[in-house]
């Protein structure tokens, strides 16, 4: 069975695993106080460029989001988010839960645009009442979006222009970051993400650890006490260095852009056998989720050969589908796969 359901089905990449098993058996002090931790945290500055930045690791991306929100966020304000986003979608109201409303704008391809943030926030401010709503305390973006499309430069340089001119933070989802800097057309780097964004995470679980985030908060004062906060939260890991030990392997020798190039390189061969078939993709994503309606009947012969998921419910012909590479999946998976759309285009009777 070839695996497309997601970027986190499988394990860690083999050189973390093999540097964990090599530092399993040492003593090291809690809670991210070690040397490893403190090596990956001088990296992640490093490759973002950004000497001042607080940097500390978390287990998951739920768990990160809720956490940097919670803490950036005062009691009466809200996070602005796609209505697509991770966090208005999928997370089970974990925003919520923490006492804060997810404000949602609509999305373009998955994507926010500065003009929505804009007209939100001055006509929420133009609410003679606005002092019985829920104020819009920050912006929560993703990079991909939960389509797998990316923003620009250009486009992050607009949101956070609008953002620091109502003086409202932005937050960046990074979960599946290693992807979206080696998408084609890609024209930012960490860098541009640390300059344009308040606080974000560069994604680990999803771009080959174990387990893993690594949030970064250029502006640190915007959240006080962050070490405490994590540990409010239940999210300060004791075996910090699990933590540490990964990011410093996966951030170093350019394991995290080999990682994000193999996956992204492979979902394009998905959308182009796609394409050949008559297939084209829902959305325009560049990185390594690939979304697709495609007749039932196809669908059921792939899932002889492939795991992959529904995007939605079922439909009565046809249904849209995401498939999802990673640094596990193999140049075999994938020609096994596209002898198998070939296939399964050939004997399909309709179209959608």
């Amino acid at each position: 069975m070839i695996y497309l359901t997601s970027d986190y089905t499988s394990g860690a990449h083999p050189d973390i695993m093999e540097r964990l098993v090599a530092t399993n058996m040492e003593h090291s002090a809690g809670y991210g106080l070690d040397s490893y931790t403190l090596e990956a945290q001088r990296l992640v500055r490093e490759v973002c460029g950004a000497p001042d930045a607080e940097v500390i690791f978390l287990v998951g991306g739920t768990q990160t989001n809720a956490t940097a929100i919670d803490g950036i966020l005062r009691h009466h304000e809200g996070v602005l988010a796609a209505d697509s986003g991770h966090i208005a979608v999928h997370e089970a109201g974990a925003i919520e839960a923490s006492g804060h409303k997810v404000l949602t704008l609509p999305h373009h391809d998955g994507k926010v645009v500065a003009e929505d943030v804009e007209r939100y926030v001055t006509t929420f401010y133009a609410d003679a009442t606005h002092e019985h709503m829920v104020a819009p305390g920050m912006l929560y973006i993703s990079q991909p979006t939960e389509y797998g499309t990316i923003y620009t430069r250009g486009e992050l340089e607009a949101l956070s222009e609008v953002c620091h001119r109502h003086s409202i933070p932005m937050y960046i989802d990074g979960a599946r970051m290693a992807y979206a800097l080696q998408a084609e057309g890609a024209d930012f780097t960490l860098r541009d993400i640390a300059r344009t964004a308040d606080a974000f995470y560069i994604g680990g679980t999803k771009c080959g650890t174990l387990f893993g985030e690594a949030l970064v908060v250029t502006r640190p004062h915007l959240v006080k006490a962050l070490f405490s906060l994590v540990k409010q939260h239940g999210a300060l890991l004791a075996k910090g260095r699990l933590l540490g030990v990964q990011f410093a392997t996966l951030l170093s020798d350019g394991r995290y852009e080999s990682i994000g190039r193999h996956a992204v390189r492979l979902a394009m061969k998905i959308r182009e056998a796609m394409r050949e078939a008559g297939y084209e993709a829902v959305v325009p994503s560049p990185t390594n989720q690939q979304f697709f309606e495609l007749p039932n009947e196809v669908i059921d012969k792939l899932h002889k050969v492939a795991a992959f998921d529904y995007w939605g419910p079922r439909g009565t012909t046809c249904s849209t589908v995401r498939f999802v590479t990673s640094w596990a999946t193999t140049e075999e998976d994938i020609a096994t796969f596209i002898r198998a759309i070939r296939c399964a285009h050939e004997f399909a009777d309709g179209d959608c």
